[in-house]
């Protein structure tokens, strides 16, 4: 009995030994967690910025177009008969007078060879008529003749000088039917296709068929539509159309410049045509409240071709300056556009933004920035409002500065 109260003492010991043990274990871990760091410490994440600084740009205005030649002549005949040949292919250029068609010319030429006869007649019927008259003229005063014969005389004369003149004229009509035999090309340019081919009868008139088109290569206008607030606000007082010709041929004032056009087209962006603005229309289309524009583009290499769908962009006067922001800064939270500002505390700000047109990979700050005003734009995926940043400037690059949006 002795052994077992042993036992049951010893066993109460062990279990107290422990249970203190493990007290002191819970009590050392407490301990030791109230001798570390009161808070973990923040890390700053990295990011590039761009201080706002004002720059000088020119900003323009873009619009679609559409390409018009400058010269663009239907063809069609001045004279009947069947087609005998066709003189060019399908799309070559060809020059002012070279011959396209060859209308049958036999019949035109044996009218002009009649109109020959006829006015050799005619001239020599007024010689013959001016002699008899000169004769009549020394035999009236001599009484020989009498008044009345003299003046038959002068009538036949003057009717003889009547006839020549016709027959002069029926001549000239007979030769002018044979030169549109042969059907020319009046201005220089691309020529369409035939249209009415070797064997087919043509007629002249209202109804005359077209027998090809031909569009002038030197140059070629853009036409399209600016709207009347851009017209007003941006464009009309800052440059003149053409060459500034005002009133009776006399050039405008000396300050007034042409207005610089740029040209793309789609599918070939890379490629940009520069210009200047031809014409404006003399009102503003109530419909629409739009003015219709004209701009002239050289097209010394063929590649602009009348009918395209164009991207047509105009200066809006002299350079301004501006803030421009990146646009890989501008952020979108439903209908507003926002950006990231870094304070003097190097903690990030969310700052609500109205930006206007764009130039190049920027974009023009209307209002909510201020120079001097540094802005995230690289790293925006590890920032937040009131986020610890550590900021690197980056630089801009001239080439994206001077590109076009």
């Amino acid at each position: 009995m002795l052994d077992i109260l042993k036992a049951k003492t010893l066993l109460a010991t062990t279990a107290l030994m422990v249970a203190g043990g493990v007290a002191i274990l819970v009590a050392g871990s407490g301990h030791g967690a109230d001798a570390g760091p009161e808070a973990a410490v923040e890390q700053a994440a990295p990011v590039g910025i761009s201080v706002m600084k004002e720059q000088r740009v020119r900003l323009w205005s873009e619009f679609s177009g559409r390409l018009q030649a400058v010269d663009f002549a239907e063809i069609r005949p001045e004279v009947g008969g069947r087609i005998m040949e066709v003189r060019f292919r399908d799309g070559q250029i060809v020059n002012a007078g070279d011959t396209l068609f060859v209308i049958d010319p036999s019949s035109y030429q044996a009218a002009v060879a009649k109109a020959e006869a006829n006015l050799a007649s005619a001239t020599t019927n007024a010689a013959f008529s001016k002699t008899e008259l000169e004769r009549a003229e020394g035999l009236v005063r001599t009484q020989v003749v009498s008044k009345s014969t003299y003046d038959g005389r002068a009538n036949a004369e003057r009717m003889a000088q009547a006839a020549v003149d016709g027959a002069a004229a029926a001549l000239k009509q007979a030769r002018l039917d044979l030169e549109h035999a042969f059907v020319r090309a009046p201005i220089t340019g691309r020529i369409s296709r035939a249209e009415i081919t070797v064997g087919n009868l043509v007629q002249t008139g209202p109804g005359a068929p077209v027998l090809t088109s031909i569009a002038s290569n030197q140059g070629i206008y853009a036409d399209f539509e600016i709207d009347e607030q851009t017209y007003l606000r941006d464009i009309r007082g800052h440059g003149q159309a053409g060459q500034g010709q005002t009133g009776q041929g006399q050039t405008g004032p000396a300050q007034a410049r042409a207005i610089p056009v740029e040209l793309t087209v789609e599918g070939d962006e890379g490629q940009v045509y520069h210009g200047q603005v031809q014409s404006f229309d003399n009102r503003i289309d109530t419909a629409s409240g739009t003015i219709r524009t004209r701009a002239l583009f050289a097209n010394d290499n063929g590649a602009l071709m009348p009918g395209m769908t164009v991207t047509v962009k105009v200066a809006n006067g002299d350079e301004h300056a501006v803030l421009l922001v990146p646009q890989a800064a501008i952020g979108i939270d439903q209908n507003k556009k926002f950006v990231y500002v870094v304070g003097g505390d190097n903690r990030v700000a969310y700052r609500e933004v109205q930006f206007g047109k764009p130039v190049g990979d920027k974009r023009v700050v209307l209002s909510g920035l201020a120079a001097g005003e540094r802005v995230v734009v690289e790293g925006l995926q590890h920032v937040r409002p009131t986020s610890l940043v550590e900021a690197k400037e980056i630089g801009d690059t001239p080439s994206a500065l001077a590109s076009r949006f």
